[in-house]
């Protein structure tokens, strides 16, 4: 009851004609007037005008004035400036007007020079409130800088705070609505200085902000667009950012939190080994904040926790998979989309589960690990039960006739990393489903193969593959096992994609070696484990390797070439190329090329690096001895030339 004279009186004061009036009429309404209380924020609001607050404000920031003014109250009508700016953004109305969005440069002016803690806090809620009342407002606030000042300021405030929170709040507010792409090639420093900040938030907290820094820590670093983010954070000096997230993470996943949060944190711990290696999972748990614990965590314990966490999800994430993709209702586009959202976390506990695996194998080779032999064994046991639930959910969709999707593909490149290092494990399953697995596509890829013209066939599963055929070729059992099912018919078409005209279907070059090994292999045991080399694929194979080698000096690449080729020859003639319809005089010529050109190359004196190569040369040579009469157009032309070249 007493409260609305005083309200009238404030009113009267703001409706009056000097500027005095209108300062005490403000002045007195931030002392009665509650937060909550939207009517008499609204009355006041409409008292004053914007007129008298944008003076107010540009007064406090030196760049106007307000009548009366003597100069001495700058700062005070600044602080009351920005507290009753805040006060009326409560209002989503006031918010999103456009005298509010216009104040946005102005305010984040202001920030930098302030050091007051209430005054900022109060400068981030009228920041928050205009921004997240329309699109105007966090357009404003990202084009008018406030990314620079966001990273600025954070590691500035105080852990914990209400003005730490409400930067928090504004980050994620940007990194959601403006295009990530563009904020991560624009300001790849300053994300790099808010991830610093914001990690230590995230390792230092246990209440509920601490989830407000995970999800924004996994949204600057697991974005497809992070990639300059990463290389900033490589270049920092201080990398003690990635403590404090190895910290966080460990804490969120040895609790009791929503598996939701724990999905973040794989998420987080994804991206980080993405910037760091492997070796990040392995490190200190304690941080130089206030006193030691008594009990410190040993520094193996983010890799146990990372790994357990990844098979638990592995196993629930497949299981669900395999229901809503062979029993649940398929006419609803809700199951489409619980389907995606699903395949995409199993690829981030898959890729760890990778990683992970990479990690043992590095330390399985060295010495003085910093794993204890406790958590390396249930480590692989984990990794054991994981491959092991894999192979059952290919054997559910080989079962159900599915051989697409790239849950599927993925299933397989996890598979291929595993057995590249045990390539006798799980060996009966393996050998049951290995034929399918080459047949396994994932979305999109024939249409790829289509667009490039080439070959529909699977091609990545085979790719994932290769570290583990190229080890069980190596025994006449895996060339046999190939071969029964016509198998190496999908590794030959894969190594032409590899090195044929469209050899740009993939990136990454690593695995021609290891295609080419395979296909050695296979052909060095052709005799017991007989396959006809006189098929049409072989014919392609040897035009993929004239191509590959024609613009290539590399020793390797031209004997490893010539290998094939020679044995290839072997069973064959220059006549029968030649009558094969997809086989050119052209082709021919390519090929006394390559033959001519592995001869020389391992003709020459060989350094001691090249002593390697040995092996290959002489495939090459006494295959040519073997064949060379067979070949009469590739023999004139070797001898010819080596007799120009004195060899």
């Amino acid at each position: 009851m007493e409260q609305s004279p005083s309200l009238e009186d404030c009113l009267k004061l703001l409706q009056g004609e000097r500027d005095e009036q209108r300062l005490a009429g403000l002045l007195l309404v931030t002392k009665f007037c509650s937060r909550e209380d939207h009517a008499s924020i609204r009355r006041v609001y409409d008292a004053v005008g914007v007129r008298f607050l944008d003076r107010l404000l540009r007064t406090g920031m030196g760049k106007g004035t307000v009548r009366g003014d003597q100069g001495h109250n700058q700062d005070a009508y600044l602080q009351l400036s920005v507290t009753v700016l805040a006060a009326f953004c409560r209002i989503p109305e006031i918010a999103s007007s456009k005298d509010m969005v216009s104040k946005i440069p102005l305010v984040l002016e202001i920030m930098p020079k302030e050091s007051a803690s209430s005054f900022l806090e109060e400068c981030y809620e009228f920041l928050l409130l205009v921004s997240t009342s329309c699109e105007d407002g966090v357009a404003s606030l990202y084009e008018s800088g406030g990314v620079n000042v966001l990273a600025s300021q954070m590691s500035t405030l105080r852990s914990g705070c209400h003005t730490m929170e409400l930067a928090l709040r504004l980050a994620q507010l940007i990194l959601s609505k403006m295009s990530r792409e563009s904020i991560n090639n624009e300001y790849p420093l300053e994300l790099s200085k808010m991830v610093a900040a914001v990690a230590r938030e995230f390792a230092l907290l246990h209440n509920a902000l601490k989830f407000e820094a995970l999800h924004l820590l996994s949204a600057i670093l697991s974005s497809e667009h992070s990639s300059p983010v990463h290389e900033a954070l490589r270049l920092m000096s201080d990398n003690m950012w990635s403590t404090y997230i190895r910290v966080g993470i460990v804490a969120i996943l040895q609790n009791r939190v929503a598996p939701a949060e724990k999905l973040q944190a794989l998420i987080l711990a994804e991206s980080s080994i993405s910037i760091i290696g492997e070796q990040w999972l392995i490190g200190p748990m304690t941080i130089s904040h206030g006193q030691e614990p008594q009990d410190p965590i040993p520094a193996d314990r983010c890799l146990l926790l990372v790994s357990e966490s990844a098979r638990v999800e592995i196993a629930v994430l497949l299981n669900e998979l395999a229901y809503l993709k062979y029993e649940a209702s398929k006419d609803t586009s809700c199951t489409a989309e619980n389907i995606l959202s699903k395949q995409q976390n199993l690829a981030i506990a898959f890729s760890l589960v990778e990683k992970i695996i990479k990690l043992i194998s590095n330390i399985s080779g060295g010495e003085g690990s910093s794993i204890s032999e406790s958590t390396f064994i249930k480590v692989i046991s984990g990794i054991d039960e994981t491959i092991g639930v894999v192979l059952e959910y290919i054997q559910d969709a080989k079962d159900h006739g599915q051989n697409k999707g790239d849950d599927l593909l993925a299933s397989v490149r996890i598979i291929g990393s595993y057995l590249a290092e045990t390539p006798t494990a799980c060996e009966e399953k393996v050998k049951g489903l290995l034929s399918y697995m080459l047949t396994i596509e994932g979305e999109g890829e024939s249409r790829l193969t289509v667009a490039l013209c080439v070959h529909c066939s699977p091609f990545y599963a085979i790719c994932f593959l290769f570290p583990m055929l190229c080890q069980i070729t190596m025994k006449v059992e895996g060339c046999k096992i190939l071969a029964s099912s016509g198998g190496y018919r999908a590794v030959v078409e894969c190594l032409i994609k590899l090195i044929g005209p469209h050899d740009h279907l993939v990136e990454d070059k690593g695995g021609i070696f290891l295609a080419c090994d395979t296909v050695m292999n296979l052909l060095l045991k052709r005799e017991q484990i007989r396959i006809r080399l006189d098929e049409p694929i072989f014919v392609h194979l040897l035009k993929a390797l004239a191509h590959w080698t024609e613009v290539t000096s590399d020793p390797t690449v031209l004997l490893m070439a010539g290998s094939i080729c020679s044995l290839i020859f072997d069973a064959t003639s220059e006549a029968a190329l030649l009558s094969h319809p997809n086989f050119e005089l052209g082709a021919l010529n390519s090929l006394n090329q390559l033959i001519l050109r592995s001869l020389a190359v391992g003709g020459q004196g060989m350094s001691d690096d090249a002593k390697a190569l040995e092996d290959l040369y002489q495939i090459v040579a006494a295959g040519y001895s073997r064949w060379a009469d067979r070949f009469p157009h590739i023999k004139n032309f070797v001898e010819r030339e080596l007799i120009v070249f004195g060899k």
